[in-house]
C-alpha cells in the first residue's frame, strides 16, 4: 500500500461484500473482528451502550496507531451475528427480548490484543462508560457462505432469508453457523424503504 493511502477493507476483499440481488454463493475467508455481545431488543438501551463502547474502541485503535506513524485505515460498517439461544434455530420466530447478538467491526490483521488492551486502557482514563471493556478480539471462519443484498426494513429480511434457504437447498447445501448481517446503511440517516444490508449465512453440503 503506497504512503499514506488509507487501507479499505472492503476494497481489498470486494469479493466477498457482493451485492447480489438474488442469493449467490460467495467464498469468506478467515476476518478478524472487533465483537462484543449482548441479549434482547435491537435499539434498546442496552444495546445502543454496547454499540458506542464498540465503535469507542474501534475508533481509539485506529486513532491510535495513526498518530503513532502505524498507518491509517477506514472504520469497516457495523456488522452482526444474531441466534436464540439455541444456536442453528430461526432467532426471527423468537421474541425480541431473547434474540442473541454479537456485534462486529472487522479491523485489519496486524491488529493485535495489545492494540486493544491500549485502547480500553485509554477510554478508562477517560472514564468513559464501562461498555468498552466487554470488546474482544476474534478472529470469524465462515467459508462457504449464501449472500445477498436487502433492501428495506430489518422486520421485512424475513422474505429474503427464505429465499436463501431455497437457494441453497437448490444447490444441495444447507445453513450451518450464525446469521450475519453487514449494515451498509445508517438507520439513523436512510429511511427504511432504502436500508441496504447484506445478509450473509454459512453452508454445507447436506
Amino acid at each position: 500500500m503506497a504512503k499514506g493511502q488509507k487501507l479499505d477493507l472492503y476494497k481489498e476483499h470486494k469479493a466477498e461484500y457482493v451485492t447480489p440481488k438474488t442469493p449467490a454463493l460467495v467464498e469468506v475467508a478467515a476476518a478478524k473482528y472487533l465483537t462484543i455481545e449482548g441479549q434482547g431488543e435491537p435499539g434498546s438501551e442496552a444495546f445502543e451502550a454496547k454499540l458506542a463502547g464498540l465503535y469507542s474502541v474501534a475508533f481509539t485503535i485506529k486513532m491510535t496507531r495513526k498518530f503513532a506513524g502505524k498507518g491509517d485505515y477506514k472504520v469497516c460498517s457495523l456488522e452482526g451475528l444474531w441466534w436464540t439461544g439455541r444456536k442453528g434455530t430461526d432467532f426471527a420466530k423468537a421474541p425480541r427480548a431473547k434474540w442473541r447478538w454479537k456485534l462486529m467491526i472487522r479491523v485489519p490483521e496486524f491488529i493485535t490484543e495489545g492494540d486493544l488492551e491500549d485502547a480500553k486502557q485509554a477510554l478508562l482514563a477517560k472514564k468513559k462508560p464501562p461498555q468498552f471493556t466487554e470488546v474482544e478480539l476474534e478472529t470469524l471462519e465462515e467459508g462457504l457462505c449464501v449472500q445477498v443484498l436487502h433492501v428495506g426494513p430489518f422486520a421485512e429480511e424475513g422474505k429474503t432469508i427464505r429465499t436463501m434457504h431455497d437457494f441453497a437447498k437448490e444447490q444441495g447445501l444447507s445453513f450451518h453457523g450464525l446469521h450475519h448481517e453487514i449494515y451498509l446503511s445508517d438507520p439513523r440517516r436512510v429511511p427504511p424503504e432504502r436500508l441496504r444490508t447484506i445478509l450473509r449465512h454459512p453452508v454445507k453440503r447436506q
